[in-house]
């Protein structure tokens, strides 16, 4: 592997760092924008050293989320530094069959809307297999796509993003290391994952269009980008994993000329980054020995307390006992810090000794605002919690940042239609159903319809808050209009987004701030809401009231904190339980057949529950107390973040 020219590239501002694990060159960057940035920067000079030859560029382009920050940095390239796709010819990787070119979701749609309309590229350099291309004439048409590819020199460069089943393009497990362009049926795993996009798994074709592996590999510099914690495994499983078909992007570990370029999340598991005691001597900070103590106790099956020597010796640590006093010291350090995030005052605990609590005992009462990104994660991820602070005294309130609108099937919205309809009669809801009979798979939802599926969570979200005691006056619906366009795709976060949060926090002045720190979110709503907290965070920090504010990230709905992360932990009884749950069910247009499931068919209930036992049965197997569930959250200090 050309090592040299690809650390030139990418370091220092990516962190790459060779072990025994990793058999693929791979770059660390903090965030997805830092890495397509630089991605960017070496397909534009790819693009201008050959401009200067006069020679084509030739680049195998990617769809989905993953390369939309790259096409956009090359978008401002072209308008703000004059590089120019004149000599530029695209071959994209696939495309679903069958499907329209004009249909929101075809991949001929997707790549004018996020890079060929607002470049200057040649429409006759542009080729993107046909999705509509008959089942008889497929095979010749899969020919003449490889045979254009040769005519052209093959592929300069080919970026590629990469799927939880491991397939580049859409080579699905059991793709042949030489297999060609061809037709394929896709992995139910896919079809999860673009169900969002398509408003529900029935949507998803079955089949398409992709480059194959052999093709792939034969491009001269190949680079995957990977972004997000749902990525973690299959990257781990792809550049520690042994060569096999059903995980094909490993086949490039047999590439010389191969970047893997990833965000922090999507790195997360890699040996290097999450247990790295076993890949060489570590500079022992009181954080990683707590994480390196619970994973050995994990790993042992056995309680922090009982842990010894050996155990440590066994696993990689014997640095750890050789600079520390003994394994019985680092244990009792191990359990006294898992103790101590044990809470069941959530708000703090008044009047008491404060020191070895995850919250602050004064003031007694505190002002608290409760950021839900949709109508229901208030209640799905921290239900008890919620429940808590409001028996406790405190002055709660809840902000739901966006309508959730989308998320409500157009069968909720003719039944909430027709109850409507049949006690009054100004006509309006019959348009509402009219329009629902008529739109079609491409179709938006029109201001109207959303008004009402808006209105229905709302409706469901009142229900939440009053079983649980808040009041009406206390619960705000912000409505940030980057959501509100009426389909999967957002807008990027605005100035307009950000004012209303500040207005929000203002108007309160919060002692505390919950908000979701779950970026596992499959439409990627919870990360925008989050990036939206952060930007007012930093507009209203020098703010006096902002001195006394502690902001705590939650959990739950897609994944849960990970032990050692957890700093504060608010046990649940059985009866607190039952509460949540009865919360969640006020939900009900989310509670059966919700729209955006992901690949976990159980109901978010279910899903909250099993999580919240979990953690629990986690603290106890360490050795702490046993209770029924439990809620994790970790703190972020916005005035020092990490």
């Amino acid at each position: 592997m050309d090592t040299d020219i690809q650390s030139l590239q990418y370091e220092p501002a990516g962190q790459f760092e060779a072990t025994r694990y990793e058999k693929v060159h791979n770059v660390i960057f903090p965030d997805s924008k830092q890495g397509s940035l630089q991605v960017a920067k070496e397909i534009s000079t790819l693009i201008r050293e050959k401009a200067k030859k006069n020679q084509k560029c030739v680049l195998g382009l990617a769809t989905g989320s993953s390369p939309i920050k790259v096409y956009e940095e090359l978008v401002c390239m072209h308008r703000e530094e004059e590089l120019s796709f004149k000599n530029v010819v695209t071959f994209n990787l696939d495309e679903y069959h069958p499907m329209e070119r004009t249909n929101i979701q075809s991949y001929h749609y997707f790549m004018h809307q996020h890079l060929f309309d607002h470049v200057d590229i040649a429409e006759e350099n542009i080729y993107i297999p046909n999705g509509m291309v008959s089942s008889q004439g497929i095979q010749e048409y899969c020919k003449e796509y490889e045979r254009k590819i040769e005519e052209q020199g093959g592929l300069d460069f080919q970026l590629l993003g990469i799927g939880r089943t491991g397939h580049i393009g859409f080579n699905e497990p059991g793709s042949h290391y030489n297999s060609a362009t061809r037709d394929i049926t896709l992995d139910y795993v896919t079809r999860i994952d673009a169900a969002s996009s398509f408003k529900g798994l029935e949507n998803v074709p079955l089949k398409a269009i992709t480059m194959g592996i052999g093709t792939i590999k034969k491009a001269k510099r190949i680079v995957l980008l990977a972004w997000g914690q749902n990525k973690s495994s299959i990257i781990r499983k792809t550049i520690e994993g042994g060569i096999s078909s059903e995980v094909p992007a490993t086949y490039l570990q047999e590439h010389g000329n191969t970047t893997f370029v990833l965000d922090k999340e999507a790195a997360s598991l890699l040996t290097r980054i999450d247990t790295p005691w076993l890949v060489k001597n570590c500079d022992w900070t009181q954080d990683l020995i707590h994480k390196a103590v619970v994973w050995l106790s994990q790993k042992k099956n056995k309680p922090v307390l009982q842990l010894i020597d050996k155990d440590y010796n066994d696993m990689g640590m014997s640095d750890l006992l050789s600079s520390e006093q003994s394994s019985y010291e680092i244990n009792i350090r191990t359990f006294n810090r898992l103790q101590h995030t044990i809470t069941g005052w959530p708000g703090g605990k008044p009047n008491a000794d404060d020191t070895n609590r995850p919250e602050r005992a004064r003031p007694a009462k505190k002002r608290v605002i409760i950021f839900s990104p949709h109508p229901d994660d208030d209640v799905i991820s921290m239900g008890g919690t919620f429940d808590r602070l409001i028996s406790q005294g405190h002055e709660v309130h809840i902000a739901y940042q966006t309508s959730g609108n989308i998320a409500v099937a157009d069968h909720e919205a003719v039944k909430a239609a027709e109850v409507a309809n049949s006690m009054e009669t100004t006509g309006t809801f019959d348009q509402v159903i009219e329009e629902i009979q008529k739109k079609t798979e491409e179709d938006f939802d029109s201001k109207l319809l959303r008004r009402l599926k808006g209105n229905i969570r709302r409706a469901e979200s009142i229900a939440a808050t009053r079983y649980l005691g808040i009041t009406d006056n206390q619960v705000h619906f912000l409505d940030l209009p980057f959501y509100e366009t009426g389909t999967i795709k957002k807008k990027p976060l605005g100035e307009v987004d950000i004012a209303i949060m500040n207005n929000i926090i203002e108007e309160i002045q919060p002692h505390q701030i919950y908000a979701a720190g779950d970026l596992a979110d499959p439409h990627g709503t919870h990360r925008v809401c989050l990036e939206a907290l952060f930007a007012s965070l930093n507009a209203l920090m020098l703010r006096s009231f902002m001195k006394d504010c502690w902001v705590w990230l939650y959990r739950g709905a897609w994944h849960e904190w990970e032990t050692h992360e957890i700093e504060m932990a608010v046990p649940m009884s059985p009866a607190q339980v039952l509460r949540k749950r009865k919360a969640i069910f006020f939900h009900q247009t989310q509670k059966d057949g919700v729209m955006f499931q992901g690949e976990d068919l159980r109901e978010f209930w279910v899903r909250a529950e099993d999580r919240n036992k979990e953690t629990a049965q986690r603290y106890q197997a360490l050795g702490l107390a046993s209770y029924a569930a439990m809620e994790a959250f970790v703190r972020y200090d916005f005035h020092n973040p990490k």
